[in-house]
């Protein structure tokens, strides 16, 4: 994805920095990627630290994306596979759908580039349909690549209106979009993420467009233990310290999202009185918490019975 004035000039950085060429100029190229992609204002380069070991249950959708660790390589077109086209990942807020981009992208070790969608659209006429197609272009230049479009239904939720809000404008933007997904045949996989499926268009949910389509729950009993799990040892804590039975019974219509933040108020709690954090410190913020599986009851519900027909349940067997 470099042109060679720009590869000489990573390279010519790692001879000032290491005095020679060699595995040093590696971490030069990447950096020299890097600052391409944020020059463009749509693009942004992302290197992800977390693993698929920080994300608890989840089980058929970590199989599924881990049969395709070695999907990008040459033995696997020798072999008559077809490169991944791309994951919808559908599902209740603050469930890990943003979290699974990022670990995939470090799993496979493959550059993770968000599309902000917000970001293409520009009031110059024309300008959005470029900014889009240069988006594209810049991600294919960086193939093998990851691009993850974060809560695409905002971004895509007024194509059906377009002719008489923005004189088509989005609609052209999807058109673009949608076609280039469909004809894509470079290693870019694209890894979406839709909170509400009302505003998603129908053209974007047809076979063709994705590989597989998730649907991400709120997690279950055991899932809640493990994501207990998860957040205490990376606050280093022991989990065997906290009766994690009691909380993941306590926790039931709890996303991980808001787990995770139960844990960091009960953290305060224990701070402020100089104390170790203990159970009872998790089980009082928990019932302070009202979470949204209850604040927004009937869209939990609509999402579930959408997802019952039209995609996989990235907990349920794969």
């Amino acid at each position: 994805g470099l042109t060679l004035d720009e590869m000489r000039s990573a390279l010519g950085k790692a001879i000032v920095a290491h005095q020679k060429i060699g595995e040093a100029a590696i971490p030069m190229m990447l950096a020299e990627k890097k600052q391409i992609i944020r020059k463009s204002g749509i693009l942004e380069y992302f290197s992800p630290e977390e693993t698929f070991e920080e994300i608890g249950g989840a089980a058929a959708l970590k199989r599924w994306l881990a049969k395709r660790d070695a999907a990008f390589t040459d033995d696997a077109r020798k072999f008559g596979l077809p490169v991944p086209k791309g994951l919808l990942l559908v599902g209740v807020q603050g469930c890990g759908k943003s979290l699974t981009a990022k670990a995939v992208a470090a799993q496979w070790k493959l550059p993770l580039l968000r599309l902000d969608l917000g970001k293409v659209f520009s009031g110059i006429v024309g300008s959005s349909e470029e900014n889009v197609r240069n988006a594209i272009k810049l991600a294919e230049s960086v193939a093998p690549c990851i691009l993850w479009v974060d809560e695409i239904e905002k971004g895509l939720s007024g194509a059906a209106s377009s002719h008489y809000s923005d004189a088509g404008t989005t609609a052209r933007v999807f058109g673009t979009f949608l076609t280039w997904m469909q004809e894509n045949s470079l290693s870019v996989f694209v890894m979406a993420t839709a909170n509400d499926i009302s505003l998603l268009p129908p053209e974007l949910l047809r076979k063709g467009r994705f590989d597989e389509i998730f649907f991400v729950d709120l997690p279950g009993a055991a899932e809640r233990q493990e994501i207990f799990r998860i957040h205490l040892k990376k606050r280093h804590r022991s989990p065997e310290q906290f009766d994690l039975d009691a909380l993941k019974t306590a926790s039931d219509g709890f996303s991980g999202a808001e787990i995770e933040q139960v844990i960091i108020s009960a953290l305060y709690d224990a701070f402020e009185h100089g104390r170790p954090l203990t159970t009872d410190d998790i089980a009082r913020n928990l019932r302070e918490t009202v979470p949204l599986s209850q604040t927004m009851a009937e869209h939990v519900a609509a999402l579930r019975h959408w997802a019952e027909t039209r995609a996989r349940s990235a907990s349920g067997a794969a």
